[in-house]
């Protein structure tokens, strides 16, 4: 609406990508500040609290918890980006129908378990792993309908490695794949998940941004992809609406953002990447969800191959749990890795 205001009234202001991109930050932080309270009323009344698994018992206490926060603060992003962005833009299309796609397969997830109240309840994995190849594919035929690139780049180097033609349908459906069910297993304690997040969306959302800039992405040797800017707005409104849902998340949170939130984000940071061409570089961004996962992989194939656990639990943030550490103190070390993960990544887009 901004950005049609712009236009029709000679507004020069909210022209600017950053401009809208810092408003529609505060516009979803607000919405699920104010939201989130009248949320949380109705779950409790509602008795949609988190299942809690019984292979975790230090996690009792959290029984009650209630959960799908992440519906609050994806409607909020939905509404900043609405108020704030270029409808016309195709791009922003295909975030917001990844954002509301990979939401509503975790909705439908976190519904089942709460209705059966038993965390193994829900989608079954293969469900599950169908309707996100679907949301993926559709994706990423807008992508294709858009004349999006399909070069394949990796850090430190100016040209691309390889043009990936039709087979980067497979390949970005890896990504998304990889990176949805990453996030997922991060999503395990207190605000473990968000401020990850919201770093990797920032992280991302610069990269997109100088992408969709003919000046900068010069100046950086980067490929220039007119449009994806854009989506900076759509990647900024998102933090706001993460932020907003830390105030009640944090330790100790008083609501999950459930699958519901957490596939929807991996869904979302996946989208990022493939449009800033930094799907290598969405390692050390997503570092956090990439050590979670390898942990559970590790365990997993340790246990199958040798019968032998690497690890006391896995993903690896329940391995330190069970050696006592404090839950908050996990979690805010885990924070710090992946801020100076990003850091390294954004430092590294320099150097090619």
């Amino acid at each position: 609406m901004l950005f049609e205001l712009s236009q029709l009234l000679d507004i020069n202001l909210f022209s600017y990508i950053s401009v809208r991109a810092g408003l529609a930050f505060f516009i979803t932080f607000l919405i699920t500040i104010f939201v989130m309270p009248k949320y949380l009323s109705w779950a409790i009344s509602k008795n949609a609290n988190q299942p809690i698994s019984k292979y975790v018992p230090a996690h009792e206490g959290k029984r009650h918890t209630p959960t799908m926060g992440g519906a609050i603060f994806i409607g909020a992003t939905i509404i900043g980006a609405l108020l704030t962005v270029d409808l016309s833009n195709p791009y922003i299309w295909g975030g917001l129908i990844t954002l509301v796609g990979f939401g509503l397969v975790g909705f439908k997830d976190d519904i089942g378990k709460i209705l059966a109240g038993d965390n193994l309840e829900g989608l079954t994995p293969k469900g599950k792993m169908l309707l996100q190849i679907l949301i993926a594919t559709f994706s990423i035929s807008l992508l294709f309908y858009a004349g999006f690139p399909t070069e394949f780049y990796v850090p430190f180097l100016k040209t691309p490695l390889v043009d990936l033609g039709y087979f980067a349908i497979p390949f970005w459906i890896l990504v998304f794949l990889a990176t949805t069910n990453a996030v997922n297993l991060t999503d395990g304690l207190d605000g473990l998940a968000t401020v990850p997040s919201i770093i990797a969306l920032i992280s991302l959302g610069l990269i997109i941004y100088v992408t969709g800039h003919a000046i900068f992405s010069q100046y950086l040797l980067v490929p220039n992809i007119n449009g994806v800017g854009e989506v900076m707005i759509l990647a900024t409104a998102l933090a706001g609406g993460l932020l907003g849902f830390l105030w009640y998340n944090c330790y100790p949170a008083e609501i999950f953002m459930g699958d519901t939130g957490s596939l929807a984000i991996g869904g979302f940071l996946a989208y990022l990447a493939i449009l800033g061409k930094s799907e290598v570089l969405l390692v050390l961004i997503g570092l956090i969800f990439v050590i979670e996962t390898i942990s559970v992989i590790i365990q997993v194939g340790s246990y199958k191959l040798r019968g032998k656990r690497v690890f006391l639990m896995a993903p690896i943030h329940h391995h330190f749990e069970l050696k006592k550490w404090a839950e908050n103190k996990i979690i805010v070390r885990f924070w710090m890795i992946s801020f100076i993960a990003n850091i390294l990544a954004l430092i590294s887009f320099k150097f090619r």
